[in-house]
C-alpha cells in the first residue's frame, strides 16, 4: 500500500509538472501581449504625439511652432531707374611731362619744391648757363666780321659796276665780285643762324614748367652734371586737375554706349574699389578704336574735374557709366529676387495673408532695384525678407524692417517703398 501511495503522488506530482510546464509559456505570450498592448496606450496618448499631424500641417501652413512667418515687403512700383554699365579702371594724369634737360651742363639750383603745384612757365631748374653766353657771343663777332667783309665786297661790287660801261673792269672781275658779295650774303645768314643756335642754347639753360601740374620726387640734385641724351630727367610733372581713368567695359555694352554718346554728353561716376565711396563725377571722352579679343571688353577714357583731388594718377577705381534711364518702369527691390529651378520668381502677398511663388520675367538690375518686365502688376506685395522659410500657401505676418527678426535681412536694402 506504501507503494502504490508513492507511486500515485510521483504520477500526480509529474502531470502537474507538465501541465504546468505546458502553462507557463502561453502565460508569457499573454504577459507580452499585454505590455505591447499598454505601451502602444502610453504612446498614442503622449503628449503632442496626436497633435503631431496637425503641427506638421500647420507648419506647412505657417512657421516654426504653427504661427505665420514674419516678413518685410515692398510694393511693385513705377520708377524711373538709371541703368549703369560698370567696369575697373586705373586713374591716368591728363599730361605728364618728363621735364628732361635739352643741354649739357651743371644743375645749379631748383626751383620748385616736392610735391608742389607749378603752373605753366615756372621756373623748374638752372643749368650753367656761361659756356652757351660764350657760344652765343662768339656767334655774333663771327657774324660782325663777316657782315664788314660783305659790306666791303659790295663797294667794290658797286665800283666795278660803274667802271665796267667804260671798260674800266674787265667783265671777269665783275662777275667774281658779284660772287663773292653772294659767298660773304650766306656766310653772314649762316653766322645769323649760329646765333639763334647759341641763344636757343643759352635759353635752354633755364628750364620751365611746360604744363600747368604737380611736381613728383627730384630724380637729379643741384651740382651734378646733366646731359641732355640722359635717360631719366630731373622731374616728372603730372597734370592732375582734369585728370583721366582709362577703363573697361564689357564688349556687349558696346552699341548701348555708342547710343549714349550719340545722344549727348555721358556722364560716369568713379568710385573706390569697393565701390563705396564716390570720387568724383565726369563724362566719358571716347571709345578705343578696337575690341580687345582677348578679354571681349572695350577700353573708353573719361575726364573728371577732380577739383578735390580725390583721383590720384595709378589708382584703380570704379568706373559706373550712365547708360540710360528707363522711364516709368515696374520695379521691385532686388531682395525680393529668388532663383528656383524654373527661373526667376518672387513671393507675392495675397488679400488672406499667404504667399504665392510667382514666375517673373526680369530686365535690367540694379543692384538695389530690379526691372520687372513680365509676371507682376504694379501694386502687388511681394515680401523681401525671410524667403527661405516660405513656400507656396505659407501664412505671412508683415512687419516693418526695424521689426523684422534678426535672421529676417537676408537680402538687399529694399529701394521701393513699403
Amino acid at each position: 500500500m506504501m507503494e502504490d501511495n508513492h507511486s500515485g503522488i510521483s504520477r500526480a506530482a509529474g502531470t502537474s509538472r507538465v501541465i504546468g510546464a505546458a502553462k507557463r509559456p502561453r502565460t508569457v505570450l499573454l504577459g507580452a501581449g499585454a505590455l505591447l498592448v499598454l505601451a502602444a496606450i502610453y504612446l498614442w496618448g503622449e503628449p503632442g504625439q496626436a497633435q503631431a499631424p496637425p503641427a506638421a500641417a500647420s507648419a506647412a501652413k505657417g512657421g516654426v511652432g504653427g504661427g505665420p512667418v514674419r516678413v518685410e515687403s515692398a510694393l511693385a512700383a513705377r520708377a524711373d531707374v538709371p541703368i549703369y554699365a560698370q567696369g575697373l579702371g586705373t586713374v591716368q594724369a591728363f599730361y605728364t611731362v618728363t621735364v628732361s634737360p635739352r643741354v649739357d651742363g651743371e644743375l645749379l639750383s631748383l626751383g620748385f619744391t616736392e610735391g608742389q603745384t607749378v603752373k605753366k612757365g615756372d621756373l623748374l631748374a638752372k643749368i650753367d648757363p656761361r659756356p652757351y653766353r660764350a657760344a652765343l657771343d662768339q656767334a655774333s663777332a663771327t657774324k660782325a666780321k663777316d657782315a664788314a667783309m660783305l659790306a666791303n665786297a659790295r663797294r667794290d661790287l658797286a665800283r666795278y659796276q660803274t667802271l665796267a660801261p667804260e671798260q674800266l673792269a674787265s667783265k671777269q672781275t665783275l662777275d667774281t665780285q658779284a660772287a663773292t658779295v653772294a659767298q660773304l650774303e650766306a656766310q653772314v645768314a649762316g653766322d645769323q643762324a649760329a646765333i639763334d643756335s647759341a641763344r636757343t642754347n643759352l635759353d635752354y639753360t633755364t628750364i620751365r614748367s611746360p604744363i600747368q601740374g604737380r611736381t613728383g620726387i627730384r630724380m637729379v640734385d643741384p651740382g651734378n652734371i646733366v646731359h641732355s641724351a640722359a635717360a631719366t630727367g630731373i622731374v616728372v610733372v603730372t597734370q592732375v586737375q582734369p585728370i583721366a581713368v582709362i577703363f573697361t567695359l564689357p564688349a556687349e555694352s558696346l552699341q548701348s554706349i555708342r547710343q549714349a554718346l550719340a545722344a549727348g554728353s555721358v556722364p560716369v561716376s568713379a568710385l573706390s574699389r569697393d565701390a563705396r565711396t564716390p570720387l568724383g563725377e565726369g563724362v566719358v571722352n571716347l571709345i578705343d578704336n578696337q575690341v580687345d579679343q582677348a578679354t571681349g571688353t572695350i577700353r573708353l577714357k573719361a575726364t573728371f574735374p577732380n577739383a578735390e583731388n580725390k583721383l590720384w594718377p595709378g589708382d584703380f577705381v570704379n568706373a559706373r557709366v550712365l547708360v540710360e534711364i528707363r522711364k516709368n518702369a515696374l520695379t521691385v527691390p532686388s531682395a525680393a529676387i529668388q532663383r528656383g529651378p524654373n527661373g526667376v520668381f518672387a513671393y507675392v502677398v495675397k488679400a488672406d495673408n499667404t504667399v504665392e511663388a510667382r514666375l517673373l520675367k526680369i530686365g535690367a538690375d540694379t543692384g538695389s532695384v530690379s526691372i520687372v518686365e513680365g509676371g507682376l502688376q504694379e501694386g502687388e506685395r511681394v515680401t523681401t525678407s525671410n524667403q527661405y522659410r516660405l513656400q507656396p500657401g505659407a501664412h505671412v505676418q508683415v512687419v516693418a524692417p526695424q521689426q523684422a527678426p534678426a535672421d529676417a535681412g537676408k537680402g538687399a536694402p529694399a529701394a521701393a517703398g513699403k
